[in-house]
């Protein structure tokens, strides 16, 4: 090419006099070596997985580990059919994900409501720390104590189930079936039957006369003294006053279900939105995604989140082979990452995997 002659301007010469325009500064050992990838493999490590026992209690739900239980139930003074709330905590080292709410050992006489739960970990990979679950439970009669709570987990150092059992808390139950009203001794009582007077053989015809044989007369009772008019004014008063009960109970526990169906979509939306962002670990990412999977199963079928698996999943929104596979394979990928402690270092997701979770959460549709 041509060389042209054209004018230097002032920021040639500023160039050609700076000392640190030189490449060396750039890559001062650019020139002593030349760049090579070259492959690294770890060793390969053994396991040794040993099955569970098969003589696992009904309650087991798959958590395995070491834990203790903590159980407390207010208010401790309530009328028949007044909600009892019953908090369970839950502490230890294992797999949170399969410690599911306790049970009562014996539920004759209650009525029992959804459980709900948070978890709070100790650590960065969420295998210690404690889960707290809160129940609403409403007693169908008297009662003196909250039953028993039993939850059941495998100890591997043990290598057997260990059932733990909390101790009854003492409450107190009132109320049940009102008496049936009685009038006091305020009722007047019956008139003593008059004596008859004997009819003289002739009749005189005084005023005296009249009377005597008109017989006895009953005397007069005022209808506000009668048993019938108290037991009808009372009856009607007692159906209010339990139709006005059952209606505050019911707008008690109506109130609670919003609240925690409200709890559910907040938690669900703010899920989506840091699944679209992705800025975060595939640890939290993939963890997120089986969240927002599991809540978006609980809100179609109304039931609890943590005893939603991947097949719960499957059946509830008839999914095809493919999603099935695409969806076990998060689970999974949730599970290997959480516990194993892998994809630590890498601090974003790639647009590929974040594209498949979001097309498998626009799957799920009932």
């Amino acid at each position: 090419m041509p060389r042209t002659n054209r004018p230097r301007s002032p920021f040639d010469l500023f160039n050609m006099d700076d000392p640190f325009s030189d490449p060396f500064f750039s890559d001062p050992f650019g020139s002593l070596g030349e760049r090579t990838e070259l492959p690294i493999r770890s060793e390969t490590a053994t396991l040794n997985v040993k099955p569970l026992p098969a003589n696992a209690p009904p309650n087991f739900s798959g958590a395995v580990g070491n834990f203790t239980m903590a159980v407390d139930a207010k208010p401790k003074n309530v009328q028949v059919g007044d909600p009892i709330t019953v908090s369970t905590t839950i502490s230890g080292r294992g797999n949170f994900d399969r410690v599911n709410g306790p049970a009562l050992e014996n539920d004759r006489g209650w009525h029992k409501y959804p459980p709900s739960s948070k978890f709070k970990q100790d650590d960065d990979v969420g295998i210690s720390g404690e889960k707290t679950f809160e129940s609403v439970i409403a007693p169908n009669e008297k009662k003196t104590a909250v039953p028993a709570l039993t939850f059941t987990y495998f100890d591997p150092s043990k290598e057997n189930y260990v059932t733990l059992r909390s101790d009854p808390v003492p409450i107190q139950v009132e109320g049940g079936a009102a008496p049936a009203p009685t009038i006091a001794a305020n009722a007047p009582t019956a008139a003593p039957a008059s004596v008859a007077t004997p009819v003289p053989a002739t009749k005189p015809a005084d005023i005296l006369y009249q009377l005597n044989d008109l017989g006895s007369v009953r005397p007069f009772l005022p209808i506000y003294g009668q048993r019938i008019f108290w037991i009808a004014q009372i009856a009607p008063l007692i159906l209010l006053l339990g139709f006005v009960g059952w209606k505050i109970r019911q707008a008690r526990v109506g109130d609670r279900e919003a609240q925690r169906l409200a709890a559910r979509q907040h938690e669900m939306a703010k899920l989506v939105r840091e699944l679209r962002r992705g800025d975060v670990s595939p640890q939290v990412y993939f963890s997120q995604a089986a969240r927002a999977v599991q809540l978006k199963t609980a809100l179609a079928k109304n039931i609890s989140p943590n005893a939603v698996d991947a097949e719960t999943v499957a059946n509830t929104f008839g999914l095809s082979e493919d999603e099935r596979a695409h969806l076990r394979q998060l689970f999974e990928r949730s599970d290997e990452l959480r516990y194993s402690g892998r994809g630590n270092g890498d601090k974003t997701v790639a647009n590929r995997d974040r594209e498949e979770v979001l097309s498998l959460l626009e799957s799920l549709r009932a």
